[in-house]
């Protein structure tokens, strides 16, 4: 159909930090609104971020050049144009731009666009978004892997790992997994208070208190399952994801935020299988630093066959890197994050490498999210089986879990629930 209008504007994300915005239309009648998110601890291989730089507005962080993008460059491409399916137009973008990253017109310009346009074409098609990237009989329903303690660079603590996960996946629908994982996130709260904890919660919404150690945010999690009723490894599991790129400095991993201790990757990778064997884990994303290959083959040997092992920073969501992990046995499974490549079809193309080649699939959100629930809708399109997308709390987070439950009253018997079989290996 004909692209009739396409407008962008600055908007905020969950942090209060300014983003993109786009509005397109097809035929002057099917509207498709999306907001591009965006990461803290990002990648240095991801999809450029174009922000304008002038700290007289918003510390610098303001995104008025790519909205300006959109607004001239990109809606003179492409209004009036007639666009057929999705390759068509994301191809067009990215030929526009015309770098290898996007950092001429903004990956959160081009992208923005791209689900914008997705959206419209759902609109069109007269069907959820699910549906319009991929029609099929049946659907899978995902694991909702629920960072329930944060740390890193997503919270003022001493934790240095960022994220501590559960996964409520002995249950027989989405709908009784985020009860699950609920209920626990509840109780955690209701046990960190009875410590004396702080039970403020960090850019993801999970909690955020100060603890003696990283291994004591795991028992105390192990302790909010038990007391929530479940059995910790049989109904809800572990996730990790220790972020090691921000702690790699000098061919080490150094614990900043707890004892300033610095260990080699021989060392990390002990405890990291330490930890596999002494708790119920099923996943660890980034167990080693994106520039650390040797460590990341190193860790595939010794877990590889144990658990998922997930690459994020290493693999940014871009086919030509992961296709170098699979060349070099580097982790099982991929992070998928839409703005880190920057396009609905390139994140589509790389779901696909990543299958055909048998690894996981793990669709994430952003540190800096917004409302807007398209990754909710590519993990059922995609049958990633798993996501992150948040806790127990926070609009932007709870946003994809509401609609997950949409989806899967849509779906009715069309449907089933990943379960632990989701996870490599288990």
């Amino acid at each position: 159909m004909k692209i009739t209008h396409v407008h962008a504007r600055e908007v905020l994300d969950s942090r209060g930090n300014p983003t993109v915005e786009t509005e397109l239309v097809l035929d002057q009648h099917f509207k498709g609104r999306a907001l591009c998110p965006s990461g803290a601890s990002t990648g240095e291989k991801e999809a450029v971020e174009l922000r304008d730089g002038d700290t007289k507005r918003y510390g610098g962080k303001g995104v008025t050049k790519a909205v300006a993008h959109v607004n001239n460059e990109i809606a003179t491409e492409l209004t009036g144009k007639i666009i057929g399916h999705q390759r068509q137009l994301d191809g067009l973008l990215i030929d526009l731009d015309g770098t290898e990253n996007k950092s001429r017109l903004g990956a959160n310009a081009i992208l923005a666009v791209s689900m914008a346009f997705a959206k419209a074409r759902a609109a069109e098609l007269q069907c959820s978004l699910f549906r319009a990237l991929n029609d099929q009989p049946e659907y899978v329903m995902p694991v909702p892997c629920m960072n329930v303690i944060n740390g890193g660079r997503h919270a003022d603590n001493n934790i240095d790992f960022q994220e501590f996960m559960i996964a409520p996946h002995n249950a027989p629908s989405f709908r009784e997994s985020i009860r699950m994982g609920i209920e626990v996130f509840h109780t955690l709260k209701a046990i960190l208070n009875k410590k004396g904890y702080s039970t403020g919660v960090g850019d993801e919404g999970g909690f955020a208190p100060n603890l003696k150690s990283n291994d004591e945010a795991v028992e105390v999690i192990l302790e909010a399952i038990t007391r929530a009723g479940y059995q910790p490894g049989n109904d809800v599991s572990l996730c990790l994801d220790p972020a090691s790129s921000e702690m790699w400095k000098d061919g080490k991993y150094k614990f900043f935020k707890s004892t300033g201790k610095s260990v080699g990757p021989d060392e990390m990778i002990r405890m990291l299988t330490s930890w596999a064997d002494q708790y119920p884990i099923v996943l660890i994303e980034d167990g080693m630093a994106k520039n650390d290959w040797d460590g990341w083959k190193n860790l595939t040997i010794e877990l590889g066959n144990k658990i998922e092992l997930v690459g994020d920073d290493i693999f940014c969501t871009n086919p030509k890197i992961l296709q170098k992990g699979i060349d070099q046995n580097v982790a099982n499974s991929i992070l998928i994050k839409l703005n880190q490549i920057g396009t609905v079809t390139e994140t589509l193309e790389t779901i696909h490498l990543a299958r055909n080649n048998g690894y996981n699939i793990f669709v994430s959100h952003r540190s800096g999210e917004t409302d807007d629930t398209t990754i909710a809708d590519l993990t059922v399109a995609t049958g990633a089986g798993h996501l992150k997308t948040g806790s127990g709390c926070r609009g932007e987070r709870i946003a994809k879990f509401n609609q997950l439950l949409r989806i899967e009253e849509e779906l009715g018997n069309k449907t089933s629930f990943a379960g632990k079989n989701t996870f490599k290996n288990q």
